[in-house]
């Protein structure tokens, strides 16, 4: 399998935080846990910063979030080392073992398990939390007591 295939999976799964369960056997979820076992705090940190600095390249947020070139390429830089320690050194059982009786859709599962888990750790921050809350403040009550029935 070629190495940018590889890569490819592994920021698809990322990117794809909570696109729903992933399908996995049993050597993926082996593989699953091996990643999240394998990263440090600071690495699920560093993986939330290159999500963020990945999307923030999409037209419709790219006017609101200033990441710089130079940044970028750092933290890419950074993501292929910690992807490249976890498949070939952290979890090179797994991979190899989840590879051959999964196939390649396995890494994609298990490094989304991972990429879940670093972003929960970004949405879990009370700062985040608190102000994605506030949005409650600007909504009908009214509309919503008409669907819903008034609070009790």
């Amino acid at each position: 399998m070629k190495l940018t295939i590889v890569l490819a999976s592994v920021a698809l799964a990322l990117a794809a935080l909570s696109s729903g369960p992933a399908v996995a056997g049993p050597y993926s979820d082996e593989l699953a846990k091996c990643l999240v076992r394998s990263t440090t705090d600071a690495d699920k940190n560093y993986l939330v910063k290159w999500l963020f600095a990945s999307a923030a390249l999409h037209p419709e947020v790219r006017s609101i979030a200033s990441v710089s070139d130079a940044e970028r390429t750092d933290l890419n830089r950074n993501a292929a080392k910690l992807f490249e320690r976890l498949i070939t050194e952290s979890c090179s059982t797994q991979t190899q073992e989840a590879l051959k009786y999964e196939g390649p859709n396995t890494l994609q599962s298990s490094f989304e398990v991972l990429g879940q888990v670093a972003g929960r750790r970004l949405f879990s921050d009370p700062a985040v939390a608190k102000s994605m809350a506030e949005f409650a403040n600007y909504l009908d009550k009214q509309k919503f007591d008409r669907i819903f029935g008034p609070a009790r």
